[in-house]
């Protein structure tokens, strides 16, 4: 199936359908979609990748929901489950040292911590590291707050800012189809919550990410209602600003797979994305899930930026993530330059640090 009558509109710069993504997935030609969407790509951001030096904090793996696709989530008294005190993650936090630039904290839905424990950990890693933007809390998560707090979802939030918020991650949106998200977390607040939570964020000054779960069970046609949903969205209120396509992990979980995601339909998925996307200024591998050498390939198939340093990240690695969690700037810069492209070291927000 030829897709050049969709090259042409990208190439004049019009925005795609819900057709024109669906033909996309159904061709197989890989090469031209990386040229469409490594065009889409530089028309944004030229020949610069970002990336963040960042740690991940992944507090507690305790959770009152029990997503089928989790790996990571336990219940109190199961092997494996653990909580960290505010010292204890304050402890965690000085490991990084100075360098990093960012705190990325998300966990499970702790089944007995009340709102206030929320506050004074911003408050408490704000007062140390008053330089260091805390990402924290997916839109699963702050609708959870929300209801410990017996706050609105704006007063939750305006809260949670006033602590030290500065952003939020953009986990949690899975895939917005609702069946096929009721099979693979059937606990978890809707895609219409999801959204709902984000563009409450966006309304009061929080800038986020968005992410879609990817591989699983779900089609194309899911994946690109998905995309159209976020673009919507982002119409609406700009607030997004990067988007992350997760690729899924079945091992340990109730979802069985016999094997991963292929690069080639990663790879599809990334530079889709950036195409149906037109809104958004940024589109991020994650090397976590992907893999080092994916991640570097994708830099020519729309994307350009590499997330960051990351530290540790617990996540992916309970599904079978297949990185050792970690990666130095420098590693970073070499994969980056390798690729032709030029390293930019960003805080959180996309401002430059260092460009190479």
């Amino acid at each position: 199936m030829s897709i050049d009558h969709i090259k042409e509109k990208i190439f004049s710069n019009e925005r795609l359908t819900r057709e024109d993504g669906l033909e996309l997935f159904r061709s197989n030609d890989l090469l031209a979609l990386g040229r469409m969407a490594s065009h889409a790509a530089q028309r944004k951001n030229g020949n610069k990748v970002f990336f963040v030096q960042n740690m991940h904090i992944n507090p507690t793996n305790l959770c009152v929901n029990r997503c089928t696709f989790c790996a990571f989530s336990r219940s109190r008294g199961e092997d494996g489950a653990y909580e960290m005190t505010i010292d204890d993650i304050l402890d965690r936090a000085r490991k990084a040292g100075q360098s990093v630039r960012e705190f990325h904290i998300v966990s499970g839905l702790h089944p007995d911590l009340p709102f206030a424990w929320y506050v004074d950990m911003l408050r408490a890693l704000k007062a140390e590291f008053p330089r260091i933007h805390l990402k924290a809390f997916t839109a699963v998560e702050i609708d959870y707050l929300a209801k410990l707090s017996g706050l609105s979802l704006t007063d939750t939030l305006v809260t949670l800012r006033e602590a030290g918020l500065g952003s939020l991650p953009g986990g949690g949106a899975e895939i917005f189809d609702a069946p096929t998200r009721n099979t693979l977390c059937a606990e978890k607040i809707s895609g219409d919550r999801w959204l709902e939570v984000m563009e409450t964020a966006h309304t009061i000054g929080l800038k986020s990410n968005a992410t879609m779960l990817y591989g699983h069970i779900e089609t194309y046609e899911h994946r690109i209602d998905h995309l159209l949903r976020l673009r919507d969205l982002q119409d609406r209120t700009g607030g997004f600003q990067a988007f992350i396509p997760l690729s899924f992990h079945s091992q340990h979980t109730e979802i069985k797979k016999s094997a991963y995601t292929t690069g080639f339909d990663d790879l599809k998925t990334l530079a889709i994305s950036r195409l149906i996307l037109d809104n958004f200024d940024h589109l991020k591998a994650y090397w976590i899930m992907l893999g080092e050498k994916i991640a570097q390939v994708s830099l020519t198939f729309g994307v350009d930026d590499l997330d960051g340093t990351v530290v540790e990240e617990r996540i992916t690695r309970a599904a079978g993530g297949a990185t050792d969690g970690s990666m130095t700037r420098e590693e970073i810069v070499h994969l980056i330059t390798q690729a032709g492209r030029t390293p930019v070291e960003r805080d959180t927000v996309y401002n430059e640090v260092k460009a190479w």
